[in-house]
């Protein structure tokens, strides 16, 4: 517990540093290049704060054009994991809310962050289909489909949400499987510990033409979820 909060001590206040440099250059870089920087500088700095590697497989299973990338969710060290591994400029879908903020929440949209609203069916539909197109049109994106942290590392139930928008997006999905960051940070605990995290990406996985949307988003849910759980240490 002792070293979760002296990590703690160091990690907040750098990463408010970040968030306060990544805006003021988004005022002269609209294209998130800068954004992106930051993101990836302040991920492998706060890995390295803890002495925790992390290790990619499959970089060869990433298309040229724009995909869905969707991991299991063990720990906080997930996103810090994904940000500072994959060797592509990723985005991340954040409720609409975020972006009302002062300062942040511009920010957050030159970076390339997508507004997801769901503050009802016909907007979070609307919603939905923008970040679908925004994808087309070359952003590739990060999700969670179990929607929250395991406790156990077993793979939760997958939310809906991602595929929907994967069968509209139409572009590839890459399922990956994150091992290790749930023994370095254990789900509903305040406890750091040093360790190895990997990332094993697998195959991209393109849906059929000609599959109907509430078909096509079960036929990916399953595939997905048989694919990350393949590699999954339990």
């Amino acid at each position: 517990m002792v070293r979760a909060y002296l990590y703690l001590a160091l990690f907040i206040p750098v990463t408010a540093l970040f968030a306060v440099s990544a805006s003021i250059w988004t005022l002269f870089d609209s294209s998130g290049r800068s954004y992106a920087f930051h993101a990836r500088l302040w991920s492998r700095f706060s890995l390295g704060l803890n002495h925790t590697p992390v290790e990619l497989r499959g970089t060869e299973h990433l298309p040229d054009g724009p995909f869905i990338l969707m991991s299991n969710h063990q720990s906080s060290f997930d996103i810090l994991s994904l940000i500072a591994a994959i060797p592509r400029r990723i985005y991340w879908i954040a409720k609409k809310e975020l972006f009302d903020i002062p300062v942040f929440g511009p920010s957050m949209r030159r970076g390339g962050y997508i507004p997801l609203d769901r503050s009802d069916g016909r907007k979070a539909l609307k919603s939905m289909e923008n970040a679908a197109d925004i994808i087309r049109q070359g952003s590739s994106v990060v999700m969670f489909p179990e929607g929250t942290r395991t406790r156990d590392g077993h793979l939760l139930p997958f939310k809906r949400g991602g595929f929907m928008l994967a069968v509209r997006a139409g572009v590839p999905v890459i399922p990956a499987t994150i091992n290790g960051s749930g023994r370095v940070n254990p789900g509903g605990l305040i406890r750091l510990y040093s360790g190895k995290i990997t990332i094993t990406l697998h195959p991209p996985i393109t849906i059929p033409e000609g599959m109907k949307k509430s078909a096509a988003e079960e036929w990916l849910m399953e595939r997905v979820q048989g694919a990350i759980g393949s590699a999954l240490e339990v």
